[in-house]
């Protein structure tokens, strides 16, 4: 073992007599713990945020949605899809027609407005599956068409599956008169499905597109397409090159842009976290600071000694810059540690729920990213190992003589 490091440990094991120096280390350690943990826990739980809030919204829309300008139904899109398809075969990978109107919906002792949006069965089933938690795909059995509505929805309607509903509606798009009457159809509620986002277990309903068009008037034309594209972060120059092939009335929006309060309200999350992490390893420079100056005090008579039996000052500087790595090491492995147990315990047990109406998702969703450990890890340690550089200098600097008759 070199001297280096047997002087290590002999400083950080300290003295009988001077456990306080233990103690400052010991506190040291663990404050850079904490912070290394909260950082790397705010950096998991925002970007489990955008993670869970991405997949509901484009499992539950799209990549890119066309609607029209002024909500004007579009014509047949039997001559639509194979002009998008020619032109951007290689990067779109699904077009789906809908159809999308306002309503309102009746049960026995409530009524509430709605936007019922109409899919071909294929398209309801890959839309609504995975967030199905009452009922079947399969209506085979009902006495009327199938609708499938949130279970916000349900719960406002005191209804459950099976039960009837009646869905009011403009026929036609008119106001309606003698010769235009509304639309009135009866359903049955075949599913009840729950994202955890309000937005949609409130608001949304889903029915079959050859009943939406039924229901509206609509003949063969429709309110708008959902685009599933193969690469995600071409979807905006997709979008303008959609824009400039379809031209007026197509409005070609993505979903960045449908949804851009909340994407922003996931942006403005994560704008905070560099000054957090900047704060937190600032207070951990100082505790490294301030411990190893402690140490160079309670020091200072053995620096004094190893001076004037020949260390040089390079060693010295060398011994108190492990000392600070030696405890920052400490430090974030602890908290790293502790962040992922804290980060599995919640993606398991749900520990802390959430209001969705403020937080569009009813629990705190996790997504343990390596990249977050390593950067929170390297940035404390290269920032604490220069911070260590203060004390090792001052350590140095001691004079042999004055430190020996220093008492």
């Amino acid at each position: 073992m070199s001297l280096t490091l047997f002087l290590l440990r002999r400083y950080i094991k300290s003295k009988k007599e001077s456990r306080f120096i233990s103690t400052i280390s010991l506190i040291t350690a663990i404050g850079i713990a904490l912070g290394v943990t909260v950082v790397i826990m705010a950096l998991t739980i925002l970007g489990g945020f955008e993670k869970v809030v991405s997949e509901k919204i484009i499992d539950l829309n799209s990549h890119i949605k066309i609607s029209s300008f002024g909500n004007r139904n579009l014509p047949n899109p039997v001559s639509v899809i194979p002009r998008i398809e020619g032109s951007f075969q290689n990067e779109i990978l699904k077009i789906e027609p809908f159809i999308s109107k306002l309503a309102i919906i009746k049960s026995r002792k409530h009524t509430e407005g709605l936007t019922i949006i109409g899919l071909d069965e294929q398209n309801i089933n890959s839309t609504i599956k995975k967030f199905l938690v009452q009922g079947t795909l399969d209506n085979n059995s009902l006495d009327h068409p199938a609708i499938f509505i949130g279970r916000k929805l349900s719960e406002k309607l005191f209804i459950k599956v099976g039960d009837r509903v009646t869905i009011f509606s403009l026929h036609g798009n008119q106001i309606p008169s003698i010769e235009n009457p509304p639309s009135i159809e009866q359903f049955s509620v075949g599913g009840i499905f729950e994202s955890g986002m309000s937005e949609y277990d409130d608001l949304n309903a889903y029915i079959t597109s050859s009943e939406a068009a039924k229901l509206f008037g609509m003949g063969k034309e429709i309110s708008g397409y959902n685009i599933k594209v193969n690469d995600i972060s071409k979807i905006d120059s997709l979008a303008e090159k959609l824009q400039d092939l379809l031209g007026y009335p197509y409005y070609v929006r993505t979903i960045f842009k449908v949804h851009q309060n909340i994407f922003t309200w996931l942006e403005l999350q994560s704008k905070p976290i560099p000054i957090i992490l900047g704060l937190i390893i600032f207070v951990a420079v100082f505790n490294i600071i301030g411990t190893l100056l402690m140490i160079v005090l309670e020091r200072t008579n053995s620096i004094g000694i190893l001076r004037s039996l020949g260390m040089t000052r390079k060693k010295v500087v060398r011994i108190f810059l492990y000392h600070g790595f030696y405890l920052t090491i400490i430090g974030v492995l602890i908290g790293n540690l502790l962040a992922y147990l804290l980060s599995i315990i919640q993606d398991r047990f749900d520990i802390i729920s959430l209001p969705e109406k403020i937080y569009f998702v009813t629990r705190v969703p996790i997504s343990i990213e390596l990249n977050n450990y390593l950067i929170v890890t390297a940035v404390t340690i290269i920032i604490s190992f220069f911070a260590s550089f203060i004390p090792a200098k001052v350590a140095s600097k001691i004079k042999p003589i004055s430190a020996i008759r220093f008492d």
